[in-house]
């Protein structure tokens, strides 16, 4: 008697422990960490359908000029959650998202047409392990003080290739330069060994190898959607990228 009287005091602790409440509830926080040569105002349409959904959805505006501040800014707005998140990146910010979701309130991370990095690899380093095909040699070029662009008359090849030509040039004239120590600095001790993950391959994408998204996902174990998209497929295909966040939401919450 006296020793069931004690489990019960137990099961009462733990249940209004606020932590196991936390990790117990709903999944309803969704931050998204947008790639290199864009900013986070392109998730506008993924951003409303999830906020529909219920989710409270939240865009890091990260600054691009090193890896270490661009996981800065998304630990701050990782900070200011409610509860769990499930942590997205795309393009480059996966690279952002592989670091940043170490943190203890991300329960799992959604790459979106992004780099999927080991502790030791860089960016470029992946992106020359496996270049994306007959890719124009002017395609990524350099501004004198080292920050990257892509070249605007090949953007909409590259970026975005299955939005309306007027859009894809807009994001031509209004993308965002990422400097050379964002690409080329090493990734650390990677969150996808110790978290789920989930990765949406683009199999139109011409900015990263649709192979190398493949192969970075297997070894990450994450469990692998394909949608006949271009690297934007964030704007695109906004419903693809909405089912594989809300599916990997739904997953962490049971």
């Amino acid at each position: 008697m006296k020793r069931s009287f004690s489990l019960a005091i137990v099961g009462l602790a733990l249940a209004f422990n606020p932590l196991s409440a936390a990790l117990a509830a709903d999944i309803k926080n969704v931050v998204i960490v947008h790639g290199a040569f864009a900013d986070g105002s392109g998730w506008r349409a993924v951003s409303d359908s999830l906020t529909r959904q219920g989710y409270k959805v939240s865009v890091v505006q990260q600054p691009l000029t090193s890896l270490e501040d661009d996981v800065s800014a998304t630990r701050r707005i990782l900070e200011i959650q409610d509860g769990p998140s499930v942590l997205v990146g795309h393009s480059y910010g996966g690279m952002v998202i592989t670091d940043a979701g170490n943190a203890k309130n991300v329960a799992g991370l959604v790459y979106i047409a992004a780099f999927q990095p080991d502790q030791g690899e860089s960016l470029v380093k992946l992106a020359q392990g496996k270049p994306v095909p007959n890719m124009r040699k002017d395609s990524l070029q350099a501004t004198k003080d080292g920050f990257f662009y892509l070249n605007p008359e090949a953007f909409p090849e590259l970026f975005a290739a299955d939005l309306p030509k007027a859009d894809a040039e807009f994001l031509a004239r209004s993308q965002v330069f990422a400097s050379r120590k964002a690409f080329t600095t090493e990734a650390g001790a990677p969150a996808w060994k110790t978290k789920p993950s989930w990765a949406l391959v683009a199999t139109e994408d011409r900015s990263i190898n649709p192979d190398l998204e493949r192969d970075m996902a297997k070894r990450a174990g994450s469990t692998v959607s394909e949608v006949k998209a271009s690297h934007a497929v964030y704007a695109s295909r906004p419903d693809d990228v909405v089912k594989l966040i809300v599916e990997a939401a739904q997953t962490l919450s049971k």
